[in-house]
């Protein structure tokens, strides 16, 4: 997608945003590999009662948490989908190509749609940083559920993430501050007749150039209940929402996802939900 940035004037240099490069960005500030694969990998032993070792990225982009997956251990297998075959390159260029010989052998990028792949069927499956929201429609998003449902183990799991809170159907800027630069979250548009948004990540930098429109997301704000319907209309057995607990001292999350009922009516809240195949 299409990117702008604001230049710098000052001695006609390059400006921060047009050095930086938006999936190194999108990394730093988005993504966190090894606390969701502690998730991931803890609640799988859990449920399953055995260790997880295959999984499937599905809307892998540059594949960072399955090149991370295949580092933490020999026995560890990843596959990665996504239809950007541009992103896949990045990915391919900068994490797959850093891999030792042992763990690339372990890993394989699959240009394709997560609607239609068939491929060996793995232990779980990921579907993050609310990927699957792109899916507008129940018929959609019910039809990945299935496909999903057909590409697990008989006792495969699969994990996604869901935000939501009153601030979710508001159309705001969120600004967090990182060491090279400044993360934008911009809910830019909100139908609360059909739950449709439009999201944009920019990115900010200290000599004043921006990268405007770094990524782009047209989705459907779904709710909890409905992805859990539709994960139950699909096949699986069960479904499962994990809510994060509050640090009592500084009243924020605190990192720690346990099974439950009753949420807490935040602002803004992320959760998981772990569906099992059988």
């Amino acid at each position: 997608m299409a990117k702008a940035t604001k230049h710098s004037k000052k001695n006609n240099k390059r400006s921060q945003a047009d050095q930086a490069d938006r999936h190194h960005c999108y990394e730093a500030s988005v993504q966190d590999p090894e606390s969701e694969l502690e998730f991931v990998s803890e609640t799988f032993l859990e449920l399953s009662g055995r260790p997880l070792k295959s999984l499937r990225e599905d809307f892998c982009g540059t594949a960072n948490t399955a090149c991370a997956w295949v580092q933490q251990d020999a026995a560890h297998q990843a596959v990665g989908v996504d239809l950007d075959g541009e992103v896949m390159a990045w990915g391919k260029a900068h994490h797959v190509a850093d891999l030792d010989a042992s763990a690339r052998n372990r890993i394989s990028m699959v240009q394709a749609d997560v609607l239609s792949y068939s491929g060996e069927r793995v232990d779980a499956i990921l579907a993050m940083n609310f990927s699957y929201y792109l899916f507008t429609t129940r018929e959609g998003l019910r039809d990945y559920f299935k496909n999903a449902l057909k590409g697990l183990k008989t006792d495969g799991i699969l994990f996604l993430d869901a935000f939501g809170g009153y601030e979710a159907h508001q159309e705001l800027e969120e600004r967090t501050e990182y060491d090279d630069f400044t993360y934008v979250w911009d809910q830019a548009a909100f139908n609360p007749i059909n739950q449709h948004m439009t999201c944009r990540i920019h990115f900010e930098f200290s000599d004043g150039s921006e990268m405007q429109n770094a990524f782009e997301y047209h989705w459907r704000l779904w709710t909890l209940p409905e992805i859990r319907e539709l994960l139950l209309e699909a096949g699986f057995a069960s479904a499962t929402i994990y809510w994060e607990g509050t640090d009592e001292e500084t009243g924020e999350g605190d990192g720690i996802y346990s099974p439950t009922e009753q949420g807490d009516a935040d602002a803004g809240w992320i959760a998981y939900l772990v569906a099992c195949k059988s």
